[in-house]
């Protein structure tokens, strides 16, 4: 059965992402780490393993299950796998998918976009730039000024509140 088919028999996302003072990237430099060159076992060792399945397997949460799907709060979204600053709450609206979603990315440098023809489809995966970390798709109906969707897994993301 596929990660994808396996996760609707989850019964919830949301406690699987941690806070950023809980996640192994509290304790390092973030910017000073050679990401790529971290092995299967590093990940499985630092990561939730619905979050490794999701950002090391090209995963997906199920829609409504995932902590930052209402996410309200002011804030930058970074990879939750190494910490790389990705999309600001500015341009998070709610699109009723059921995943937190984006209009723009911080930076376009910040992601990667890559063809993914999984499961019969022709989408656009979204992609950490700094470590490779599946984040989820990009889609072609969001609103303006971009119009485009960025729809995130949140164990793809953590939150760093605005103070």
């Amino acid at each position: 059965m596929s990660s994808c088919v396996a996760n609707i028999f989850k019964k919830s996302a949301a406690g699987e992402g941690k806070e950023f003072g809980e996640s192994h990237l509290s304790s390092l430099d973030v910017d000073k780490v050679d990401w790529k060159s971290k092995d299967e076992k590093y990940w499985k060792s630092v990561l939730e393993p619905l979050q490794y399945e999701v950002t090391r397997e090209a995963g997906t949460e199920r829609a409504f299950t995932g902590k930052y799907w209402d996410e309200k709060r002011e804030g930058t979204y970074i990879c939750s796998n190494c910490g790389k600053h990705l999309f600001s709450s500015k341009t998070k609206y709610k699109s009723g998918t059921g995943w937190p979603s984006f209009w723009m990315p911080l930076d376009k440098s910040a992601i990667e976009e890559k063809h993914d023809s999984s499961y019969g489809m022709s989408r656009t995966e979204v992609l950490c730039s700094r470590c490779g970390a599946h984040l989820g798709h990009v889609f072609n109906d969001g609103p303006e000024p971009s119009g485009l969707r960025y729809c995130l897994n949140s164990v793809s993301l953590i939150l760093i509140p605005k103070k």
